[in-house]
């Protein structure tokens, strides 16, 4: 064979086989026998080792494995990876659709889809061509795992047709399915091997094999159902995913267009009978809102978008014996009680353990030692008990008591008024508080320190070198050396980490003192309000209030912490060591206070700015961003489709009404 007959037939091979993978994986209509598609995939892999020069990354052969990836590269997403605010009841779903009528203020359109229990994927397509697949991890940054995506067999290599975007990512959920689950297992049990829990946590661990040629054998699918980009076909979530469908993606038809809460209602009805007969495992159905002017409009929180949410079916029920009660201490001195049960089978997975949250849950329960419990999986994850068999109950059997003292070091707990939780108050001296106040400081979104982790700080803190978070920055590489498995190279990797930290910017800085109630979003409204550690430590109660979207319960906190001696010892010993406890110039962005002391209120659809932006730019120039109309509002801020009820309130209050050429005049003349 010439070599340009070698590279027609790899070519005519590979666009055979491509389309037998999509008819049999996606459509589920098989067009060749087993035996012919091995014969043709064997032809290729043939050719492809005598032409090397026509090896693709996107050829069928690849799908076999083979590659070892010894680490998984950490890479960054072009779009954070939110995950969805979950309900459980149907108030809560008929409350989201509430609040979307309230914001957009007319009718919407809605796309409902099954929620599949998997482990979430984002692949992005350049040309025509899988260029790299990144799970979730922590939203912000997930691992790069192509190598075995490549091995999924319903996930196209190389599109169909030619009318998709030269760039973009579409996400769905990498499952196992249950046909696949029980063949796995039913060879486990064979061998004498453990059994595996569940097909979620099967799938996640496979696809985190180093040996790709293990994890083609494994027959992952994959289904997809969201895609982000910038020249995308339609300005809606359901007809781009039919269009995904036309590219050869496996979207599932498991998802229908509804203009309303019974139509969200029918469908969640259907199949939560239905979904028993389903090939893999669902857990729930997602609402999206279709339309992606109105998801603009409609925004995100810090953590999930305001235009989506996940209902989850009723979850499974289980009766087991409570052998006894232990109590936790968390890295705030939340003491948390721990239902210890005699082992159980409960959706999938072996339960032991299950959360009482507090004092009062136990008193609710009126739980008693060897009761027989009820647990179910809160959102079919977190273990809980929901009630007690009281006619199980033996007669002698005595009720829990809550404890008085802290059970790591002794300490009187104590419970703040309107609060449901009991505290440690020895924030300094009580050991799980000062390990978890380090893991809370070295953790990605924080410090950053990657070599530090809750194993290593438990020894360091066993040995006696660090008791607060400043300690860390005292280590030596002789002290590391001398822990268990800690070479000279890992040593050295953990001072350089140390060392790099101290670049990290002071927002994060402030998160990472673990202030109570002073989260990621808190943090950085007070680095940007007081700009440095000192005017913060300095703030009256009333200047604390000031800052953008602290109440009461925050500034209390705030003031709490640096009223303690010895966290204002840690903050003066970590400045000694150049950590950043003021805001940097990158950090900053505010422009100008050309908008100071100004409130507005942006409603509607905008063509020059995202709501976001808009938003942000506001606040940059010295303004304040509120979410309802009020006497106290500035300005509106109005697009297109403002709500009639936003303008009557406005015209009522004589607030004025701008474009968003007024606002953007506004700032060019001020």
């Amino acid at each position: 064979m010439t070599t340009e007959e070698a590279k027609s037939r790899i070519a005519e091979l590979t666009e055979q086989i491509e389309k037998h993978n999509h008819n049999y994986y996606v459509l589920s209509k098989p067009t060749v026998s087993d035996y012919d598609f091995d014969m043709l995939l064997e032809e290729l892999i043939r050719l492809e080792k005598e032409f090397p020069q026509f090896l693709s990354s996107d050829s069928p052969s690849q799908r076999v494995g083979g590659t070892v990836t010894k680490e998984f590269k950490t890479v960054k997403h072009k779009y954070p990876m939110l995950s969805l605010s979950n309900s459980y009841s149907r108030e809560e779903v008929q409350e989201f659709e509430n609040r979307i009528r309230k914001l957009i203020e007319r009718d919407v359109e809605y796309v409902c889809e099954l929620k599949y229990d998997g482990v979430a994927i984002g692949l992005t397509y350049k040309n025509g061509k899988l260029e790299q697949a990144v799970t979730r991890g922590d939203g912000i940054q997930g691992d790069d795992v192509t190598t075995n995506i490549k091995t999924i067999k319903s996930i196209p290599l190389k599109l169909q047709g030619s009318d998709f975007p030269a760039e973009f990512e579409i996400r769905g959920e990498v499952f196992l399915p249950l046909k696949s689950f029980e063949k796995m297992n039913k060879e486990r049990e064979e061998a004498g091997e453990e059994l595996y829990a569940n097909p979620r946590n099967t799938a996640s661990g496979t696809l985190k094999m180093q040996d790709s040629a293990i994890v083609a054998k494994r027959n992952l699918d994959c289904f997809l159902y969201f895609i982000l980009g910038e020249e995308l076909p339609f300005k809606n979530h359901f007809d781009n995913l039919n269009k995904a469908r036309e590219w050869g993606f496996n979207v599932p038809l498991y998802m229908r267009k509804v203009k309303d809460i019974d139509g969200i209602f029918s469908f969640i009805d259907e199949w939560d009978e239905k979904r028993h007969t389903l090939p893999f495992e669902t857990d729930g159905v997602v609402i999206k809102v279709n339309s992606y002017d109105d998801r603009d409009a409609l925004g995100f929180t810090a953590k999930n978008p305001r235009w989506a949410i996940a209902y989850k079916f009723k979850t499974e029920q289980a009766a087991t014996l409570l052998n006894e009660v232990t109590f936790q201490v968390g890295r705030t001195g939340a003491i948390t009680p721990v239902a210890n049960l005699q082992p159980v089978l409960l959706a999938g997975t072996t339960v032991k353990r299950a959360s009482l949250y507090n004092a009062d849950q136990i008193e609710k329960l009126d739980l008693h030692g060897g009761d027989t419990v009820l647990v179910e999986k809160g959102g079919e994850i977190i273990p809980k008990i929901v009630g007690v068999d009281l006619s199980k109950r033996a007669a002698n059997s005595e009720r829990i008591k809550y404890i008085t003292n802290c059970p790591e070091c002794g300490a009187e707990l104590i419970r703040k008024e309107g609060e449901s939780v009991h505290y440690c108050p020895n924030e300094t001296e009580c050991p799980p508080q000062i390990k978890g106040k380090m893991e809370h400081f070295v953790s990605r979104k924080a410090m950053d320190i990657d070599s530090l982790g809750a194993e290593t700080i438990d020894m360091l803190f066993q040995k006696g070198l660090v008791r607060t978070i400043a300690d860390i920055y005292d280590l030596k590489k002789e002290d590391i050396v001398t822990l268990e498995r800690m070479a000279e190279k890992s040593a050295a990797n953990l001072i350089e980490g140390i060392e790099k930290s101290k670049a990290i910017p002071f927002t994060r800085v402030l998160f990472a003192l673990g202030i109570r109630f002073v989260g990621e979003t808190v943090a950085k409204k007070l680095a940007l309000h007081f700009k440095t550690i000192d005017a913060l430590m300095n703030a009256t109660f009333e200047q604390l209030l000031e800052a953008d979207e602290i109440g009461d319960k925050i500034a209390a906190s705030i003031k709490e912490f640096f009223a303690n001696e010895k966290n204002v010892d840690i903050i003066k010993r970590l400045r000694e060591k150049e950590l950043q406890f003021e805001l940097s110039e990158a950090e900053n962005t505010k422009v100008s206070d050309k908008l100071a002391g100004k409130t507005f209120v942006v409603s509607g659809v905008f063509a020059k700015f995202t709501r976001d932006e808009l938003e942000k730019a506001i606040e940059d120039n010295g303004g304040k961003n509120v979410g309802s109309i009020s006497k106290k509002t500035t300005y509106i801020v109005a697009g297109e489709n403002m709500g009639p009820s936003k303008l009557e309130k406005a015209q009522k209050l004589n607030v004025p009404i701008i474009t968003e050429d007024d606002f953007i005049k506004m700032l060019a003349t001020n």
